[in-house]
């Protein structure tokens, strides 16, 4: 079994800011994800409010530079590694991967992030690749010249289909409610677009297509109006994430829609156990706040570590 000061599962801004923290204060740090370091950032096709970058950048790009600075310090980050248990063994932590490797690490930081809520629908499990898609940037290019809606009316769902712009001919949103939820500067670019249509006080109730791929939407209207069959080649969801908690759920306090409870500093209910990120209870998921919650995890966890090397 490996010995290591601090083992950080997820490589998202949270997790690669934290291995940075951590590393440059001379700790061995090993970062473990399940997929490719970046976390959702990755995918996600342009962002400008990330402060020291005033012409903005895309996600990949920002992810590439938070994974080289934190490599560049000395963490180790192991993509495409899965872990499946964290075991508290005395004051430390066994750190299980998928593989049957172990660590023993003195602390550990949980920034698993959170995953892409799904409809419900009938058609959506049926058409996911062949139509329904969660990640514009991933799939946009597919449709080139054709019509596609994207289900939300939050920042994320207003931004995706503001680039599906470049490739689809129309891009309808479609939303529960009368007006947007995003942030107002996102909204004045989403109205200017003369390429979006806006579905108000609607919500896809069936995924409609002809065996092989997608045909259309079915929107049921929340405010009394006619069903409609909204004619589309591709639906883009974007209402929301559900928490990625599986890994250390049974150690600590979880609220009551499933997110990691810390404090300020990231501190979870167990000892030695600390959190960041959008897996967290904290109100405002952006990548600036995950970085900063990495931050405080990492620090919270050196002084951990510190404090228990002063009690031997």
């Amino acid at each position: 079994m490996r010995t290591i000061d601090i083992a950080i599962v997820g490589a998202g801004p949270a997790g690669l800011t934290a291995a940075l923290y951590a590393s440059r204060a001379r700790a061995s740090t090993v970062v473990f994800e399940r997929g490719i370091p970046g976390g959702q950032i990755v995918t996600t096709d342009w962002i400008e409010n990330y402060p020291g970058f005033p012409k903005g950048l895309s996600g990949q790009e920002l992810g590439d530079l938070m994974l080289a600075q934190a490599e560049e310090f000395g963490a180790e980050v192991k993509p495409f590694t899965n872990i499946t248990s964290i075991r508290p063994e005395d004051l430390d932590f066994v750190v299980t991967t998928e593989d049957g490797e172990e660590y023993l690490a003195r602390a550990v930081i949980i920034a698993t992030g959170a995953i892409p809520k799904k409809l419900g629908v009938p058609g959506e499990a049926e058409y996911t690749g062949r139509g329904v898609s969660w990640c514009a940037t991933c799939d946009g290019a597919l449709y080139k010249d054709k019509t596609v809606c994207v289900v939300g009316g939050g920042d994320a769902a207003v931004e995706e289909a503001l680039f599906l712009t470049k490739f689809a001919a129309r891009v309808h949103i479609i939303h529960r409610r009368d007006e947007l939820r995003a942030t107002k500067c996102i909204q004045e670019r989403c109205f200017e677009n003369e390429k979006i249509e806006m579905q108000w006080s609607r919500v896809v109730s069936a995924i409609e297509g002809d065996g092989s791929k997608v045909t259309g939407a079915l929107l049921h209207s929340t405010s009394g109006a006619d069903d409609l069959l909204l004619p589309v080649d591709g639906v883009f969801i974007f209402v929301g994430v559900d928490p990625v908690n599986e890994v250390g759920q049974e150690l600590v306090d979880l609220n009551e829609n499933g997110y990691i409870k810390i404090d300020h500093d990231g501190r979870t209910s167990w000892p030695g156990l600390y959190a960041a990120g959008d897996v967290t209870d904290s109100d405002l998921k952006q990548v600036i706040t995950a970085a900063a919650k990495g931050a405080s995890a990492a620090f919270e966890a050196l002084r951990f570590i510190d404090e228990k090397v002063c009690a031997v």
